[in-house]
């Protein structure tokens, strides 16, 4: 508690400023707001901020930018998202609320829910999704299976590919850093006539690290990472565009060293995730209507190689799916209907070997705007199936299905300060082993239970945005109550299965406050402190009757970006990390930590003729602090990095 009054006194010192300059803003008859942003996940289609009633997070492509993060997992913990449980290599779960993400393979199994341009990645490994050529990141958190589906329980992070839409420009660039730390970057973007691009294409590798202790953490490192992403478009008539997305992440040779006390040199994974997107967004002159169809296909593979002798295990999971909606959209009225499929094909080296998961869904999302649009009321309903097969003899074929409904309202108080409340169910189904498996697997044998229910979830929030010229803030109370978590047990007969058992409750707070103190005070460049915070108050395991396993209970994420919005930017951040109940090695309380990461770039040539040169440094773990994501896995220690980008 000690921990909450305190960011609570550094929100509202961080507060006072901004009502001051609210207060001469009306005296003045400003009318400036941040609220008028325009974000696309909390409805699938672009709507204001100021409409929405669930808690949303934008990270935008500036913090993007000025963060030193070298993939999603890492980003998302900077800014306090959530707790990350994070190992050496490419390994990287992220969690919401208390819940967390899937790593291996099939996404349809986790608890929170990573988007790639609005359709599922795939993958819930948030390593695999690097930060280059990302336009923005929207975070819905809280539930979200009326639009998404499956696993949508503590919240959804929607990674949003760069678009063109300028004169064409390119950049080349170039970072190294400690231990031998060589990353290559190159890319182009822009609009020419009735075609837009966007592409960015990096390599790079890394060598073993060193904890902040000074000992070597041997077969960390990764021989070859690349990743390159594709946006490409077209625009036959006005507001109708077809493109294609195209993503791919491959890391060759990462070490899988196990954890410290026991560290294994020689065993390694490869491991990748590319998909592919074909879209077509479309809509009539008027905007009174318009539509979305999308087909994808991806793959997600990890290979594990175990020395000396090489023996290799490995999983790879096939997707792919279609989308198609169509919204009507008029003064105070917004409907939204339409359909989902994804079919998962998982071929396992272990048992059981082959599933298949087929999961089409229609849902009806609705929006009115009532009272000189002051007060917004949002609705909707979603309706699932679920087929599942087990192949080569392990089993059989079951279905299941699921309604998830929700809905929110937000009164806007004034222009640039909205009132919200939103109720929404979340559901995770079963997957194809609980439901119909039958199979043996180290030295037990293991039979499906048609009548598992899935896991649901049930959350109520409310909360407030303050949003007004340089200023930006928000608080959320949520609470949500989880049931029939799915556990095995043993049966009479001597087989295991799996039943409904466990159930939990999870309430708190969340906060974020930023204010660009230049403005207060006209000055012609930025200085903008922040904090962003989520504290649980409860998470408590309901029939074991304690703390939840693996959960903090608390994040903060605060530091100071300076700018002067144009060739100079800097930026620290901190974040912390709370205590957690764990139970391997031993059973522990895991202390909590800070981590801190500076950045700073500045353009050293600006040519108009000739393009830009920027030079950019790096500090990660600014203060050389040993810390861990998962216990006996600890993280480097400082480390620097030296770059040049040029633009041109």
């Amino acid at each position: 508690m000690k921990k909450f009054v305190g960011v609570f006194v550094v929100l509202t010192l961080l507060i006072l400023p901004g009502f001051s300059q609210a207060k001469e803003g009306e005296k003045g008859k400003e009318s400036v707001t941040t609220m008028e942003e325009v974000v696309v996940t909390a409805s699938r289609v672009k709507e204001k901020k100021k409409e929405i009633t669930s808690n949303i997070t934008i990270i935008d492509e500036e913090e993007i930018k000025n963060s030193s993060a070298k993939d999603l997992g890492e980003l998302l913990t900077e800014k306090g998202i959530g707790h990350s449980q994070r190992y050496p290599g490419a390994l990287n779960a992220i969690g919401i609320r208390g819940f967390r993400t899937e790593t291996h393979g099939n996404d349809l199994e986790g608890r929170v829910l990573i988007l790639v341009n609005g359709r599922r990645a795939g993958t819930g490994n948030t390593a695999k999704i690097m930060t280059k050529n990302i336009e923005r990141v929207e975070i819905i958190r809280g539930p979200a299976s009326v639009q998404y589906g499956s696993a949508a329980m503590g919240g959804v992070v929607n990674v949003i590919t760069r678009q063109g839409k300028k004169k064409p420009t390119a950049f080349v660039e170039g970072l190294l850093g400690s231990y031998d730390y060589k990353k290559g970057s190159a890319g182009f973007s822009g609009k020419y006539k009735a075609v837009d691009f966007s592409a960015a294409f990096t390599t790079g590798s890394m060598n073993d690290y060193d904890t902040a202790n000074g000992v070597r953490f041997y077969n960390t490192g990764y021989n070859r990472k690349e990743n390159s992403s594709l946006n490409l478009g077209y625009e036959f008539l006005p507001g109708n565009r077809i493109g294609v997305i195209y993503n791919y992440f491959d890391v060759d040779h990462v070490g899988n060293p196990g954890s410290l006390s026991y560290n294994d040199l020689d065993n390694y994974k490869d491991t990748s995730n590319k998909s592919i997107d074909f879209i077509y967004d479309g809509g009539t002159p008027d905007g009174l209507f318009s539509w979305k169809a999308r087909y994808f296909d991806g793959k997600d593979k990890d290979k594990w190689v175990t020395m000396p002798g090489g023996s290799v295990s490995s999983q790879t999971t096939d997707n792919k799916g279609a989308q198609a909606q169509v919204s009507y959209n008029q003064e105070y009225l917004l409907l939204t209907a339409g359909f989902d499929w994804v079919n998962y094909e998982i071929e396992t080296t272990w048992d059981p070997k082959e599933s298949e998961y087929d999961n089409p869904a229609g849902f009806l999302l609705a929006k009115t705007r009532l009272f000189d649009k002051r007060l917004i009321i949002t609705g909707g309903v979603r309706y699932d199936e679920y087929d599942v097969e087990m192949k080569r003899g392990q089993g059989g074929s079951q279905s299941d299905d699921h309604t998830s409904p929700r809905v929110g309202a937000a009164y806007l108080l004034t222009d640039w300060l909205k009132l919200r409340a939103n109720y929404g169910e979340a559901f995770k189904m079963p997957s194809a082993k609980q439901l119909a498996g039958d199979f043996s697997s180290w030295g037990s044998h293991y039979v499906g239970n048609p009548n598992l229910k899935p896991e649901k979830s049930q959350t109520c929030e409310g909360g407030l945005d303050l949003s007004y010229a340089s200023f930006d803030s928000s608080l959320t109370y949520f609470h949500t109550d989880f049931k029939d978590k799915i556990q095995t047990y043993t049966k009479p007969d001597g087989n295991k299965s799996w039943k409904n058992l466990g159930k939990a409750e999870i309430e708190g707070i969340e906060g974020n406050l930023s204010y660009d103190v230049g403005s207060l005070f006209s000055w012609d460049y930025q200085v903008k402190p922040y904090v962003s915070f989520t504290y649980l108050t409860k998470y408590k395991d309901k029939e074991a009757d304690e703390d939840l396993k693996y959960t903090s209970d608390l994040h903060v994420s605060y530091g100071i970006t300076v700018s002067d919005l144009d060739s100079f930017s800097a930026n620290l951040n901190l974040a912390y990390t709370g205590k957690q109940d764990i139970t391997y090695p031993s059973s522990m309380t895991k202390g909590s930590f800070t981590v801190a990461n500076f950045t700073i770039s500045k353009k050293i040539i600006d040519s108009e003729k000739y393009g830009g040169v920027t030079l950019r440094g790096e500090i990660k773990n600014l203060f050389d602090k040993g810390y861990s994501y998962v216990e006996g896995y600890p993280m480097p220690g400082r480390m620097f990095f030296l770059g040049l980008r040029y633009d041109f």
